[in-house]
């Protein structure tokens, strides 16, 4: 199973097997809004729900933080598409 963590110090979201970094989802605080720009998952782990786990989990921890999202990112955009339940998350304007 694999490990998500907030790696503050890189302003990342991260997913992490066998103790390497295998996805990250760069993020941006901007006052009350979170900016999502990036997200990457290496060669070789596409299609095994990575993405999505990095998805939910960066988007969990901003609406625990109290902030709303800038999904910049279309990966984060199109899983928010998905999954109404984060649409309320949007940063409006």
């Amino acid at each position: 199973m694999p490990e998500l963590r907030k790696n503050e110090q890189q302003s990342r979201y991260e997913v992490v097997e066998g103790g390497q970094v295998v996805g990250f989802a760069e993020y941006r605080e901007d006052g009350e809004k979170v900016v999502l720009p990036h997200t990457v998952v290496e060669p070789g782990h596409e299609g095994e729900g990575l993405g999505s786990q990095l998805a939910r989990f960066a988007l969990d921890d901003v609406r625990q933080a109290g902030k709303k999202v800038v999904p910049s990112c279309a990966f984060i955009r199109g899983y928010i598409e998905k999954h109404a339940e984060y649409a309320d998350l949007v940063a409006q304007g």
